[in-house]
């Protein structure tokens, strides 16, 4: 008699811990949810969503499928208080007309091309120029510029929104039908996991990256100057006058030596041939370590605030951005006016022109292959 209650006993614990799992668990996926909301139309007259991801922190990352874009994202300090660190518009309207490509999903090509063109297994194709003599962000109707079909996921310690967009044949001049997927995971970790995925029906060239811009003092109301940056990168692609690579570089003794951290504002004015070319930093930083290997690239930090911001990636290369053409005529969240420097980005990638230099890493994608990448930018604080 005594066994049986010793087993009763027994086995009433284990549930009373097993039920207690389960509660833990409910409540941690309570916090996380996904909310859907009108964001207007464009001038087509297609309605544009804005999906509002939060997870069990409090943590909270605004994307609309007009673009891809990420609007917003709320993430604490050190003292606890929630603040937006990404800038942006409060309306579609906005987007559409002045944004500088803030938080959206460039392709099909991310950066430049030279001269709008790229020869192809022996075939030239012609693409629109949109920056000076170059081919821009895929162009002047890019992916930014779409209405993405938008999906919403879940999963154990997630929740995300699953973009879908089909490239078709010709399309700024690209060649074959892209079939483009862009997945957005918000973590527990406080991580935004974008996860990458191209099939074509004909050779074409693809490199997607976000374009979002950061800002982890107050999201853009002032200067990203002070901001502590490292980089792990031993060169860059030099540029031309027009932002066209022209050859590997090293950073050692030069303004773009990141490897360890540094004030973004400590160089940024310095006579260097390369920093007058970028008007500061707008430059590919070449990353160190295996190219499809997930691995850190970069970690930006605002003393002020604490906020950290850590950039985990596939890709060969890093484009720094340091908002050189904010010039103070963009109004933008909250009346938050965007002025010179104000925010800065990090766009994982391959490099730009890489389809006139075959000695960069491949931006070829053939008929029965995968463009398959995955980029992490997850937030933090450190006292």
């Amino acid at each position: 008699m005594k066994r049986s209650q010793n087993n009763f006993i027994l086995w009433s614990m284990v549930l009373m811990v097993c039920l207690l799992f389960i509660q833990c668990q409910n409540k941690e996926m309570s916090g996380m949810k996904i909310e859907k909301k009108d964001f207007g139309k464009t001038k087509d007259g297609v309605s544009a969503d804005l999906y509002s991801l939060t997870n069990a922190n409090g943590m909270e990352v605004d994307i609309t499928n007009y673009g891809g874009i990420i609007t917003s994202i709320i993430v604490p300090d050190k003292d606890g208080n929630m603040g937006d660190v990404a800038l942006g518009f409060d309306n579609l309207d906005d987007y559409m007309k002045k944004s500088p490509y803030f938080g959206c999903i460039v392709g099909r090509y991310g950066n430049r091309i030279a001269k709008g063109k790229f020869t192809l297994n022996g075939k030239t194709y012609t693409l629109a120029v949109n920056d000076g003599p170059n081919h821009l962000h895929g162009g002047i109707v890019g992916f930014d510029k779409v209405i993405w079909d938008a999906k919403e996921v879940r999963g154990g310690d997630y929740v995300g929104l699953k973009l879908s967009y089909l490239s078709k044949d010709g399309e700024e001049g690209y060649p074959g039908n892209l079939s483009v997927t862009v997945t957005y995971l918000l973590t527990n970790d406080n991580e935004i996991k974008i996860q990458y995925e191209a099939t074509t029906d004909q050779p074409t060239v693809c490199n997607l990256t976000n374009h979002t811009y950061f800002n982890l003092a107050d999201g853009g109301a002032s200067s990203i100057l002070d901001h502590e940056l490292m980089i792990d990168a031993d060169s860059i692609t030099a540029i031309d006058e027009t932002s066209i690579p022209t050859q590997l570089m090293p950073v050692a003794g030069t303004p773009f030596d990141f490897r360890k951290p540094k004030k973004i504002g400590l160089d940024i004015n310095n006579d260097d041939p390369q920093i007058k070319n970028g008007q500061g930093y707008d430059h590919n930083f070449v990353l160190n370590g295996k190219s499809g290997t997930l691995r850190l690239a970069a970690r930006a930090v605002d003393p002020s605030t604490g906020r950290v911001l850590e950039v985990l990636t596939e890709e060969p290369g890093i484009q720094l951005y340091t908002g050189n053409f904010l010039d103070g005529s963009i109004t933008g969240k909250e009346g938050k006016v965007y002025k010179y420097r104000n925010g800065f980005c990090l766009e994982t990638q391959h490099y730009p022109d890489s389809p006139n230099q075959p000695d960069f890493p491949s931006t070829v994608l053939n008929p029965g292959e995968k463009y398959q990448t995955t980029t992490i930018y997850k937030f933090s604080v450190e006292k």
